[in-house]
């Protein structure tokens, strides 16, 4: 670190905005991410799925590693429990996306579902905000978003050796059932393809 972390010269978060440009280094490494250092009075947490716009991320270590400078932006920043989210995705996904606006829509996740709630084979309705060389990150309404692999595609069979974007676009509405809800990994894994042996809707959670 270039500062201690009880260094007075740290920049306290009340003074960090969303949209702020910063230039960190990598201290760890998690399964769900990886914490820099930004010179802030908190170590911001860049999430797997704010590391690389076309591929999905299995784990940090593939593309970080401790010591490695990195150019990140702040996403959403909570002084209060001392938490800072950080992004390395361009400025044109997040819009894409519409990350910045749902967050000033919407700051506060409580009323967004937890994964707890969130079980194998629950039918649920979402919206398809980034395709990747793997699939699609789905906003389905839930405290992280669910990952849609291509495969797990109704419309891939018919279109074998296809770019995902060929089948799946910025936008769609997309009705899908969880395969696998991860905790430790805050992670949502979802199939566009009706289980089989599933005997009737077993329970519909439909985000608007």
């Amino acid at each position: 670190r270039d500062l201690p972390v009880n260094s007075k010269k740290r920049t306290l978060l009340k003074d960090i905005e969303p949209g702020t440009s910063l230039s960190g280094k990598v201290i760890s490494l998690t399964k769900f991410g990886a914490y820099i250092d930004v010179g802030t009075e908190a170590d911001g947490l860049l999430h797997v799925s704010q590391i690389s716009r076309d591929e999905f991320v299995e784990h940090p270590r593939n593309y970080l590693a401790p010591g490695d400078e990195a150019e990140v932006r702040v996403v959403r920043v909570d002084p209060t429990q001392k938490k800072l989210q950080l992004t390395m995705l361009p400025e044109e996904v997040l819009d894409e996306e519409n990350v910045m606006k749902s967050l000033e829509m919407n700051p506060d996740e409580d009323d967004r579902i937890q994964l707890d709630e969130i079980e194998v084979d629950d039918e649920l309705w979402g919206e398809i905000r980034r395709v990747t060389d793997y699939g699609a990150y789905v906003e389905v309404g839930s405290v992280t978003r669910g990952f849609l692999h291509f495969m797990d595609h109704p419309s891939w069979e018919d279109s074998v050796g296809a770019h995902p974007r060929d089948i799946m676009s910025v936008g769609d509405r997309v009705r899908v059932w969880v395969v696998d809800v991860d905790g430790m990994l805050n992670r949502i894994k979802l199939t566009a393809n009706r289980p089989t042996g599933l005997p009737g809707p077993r329970r519909e959670i439909k985000w608007v």
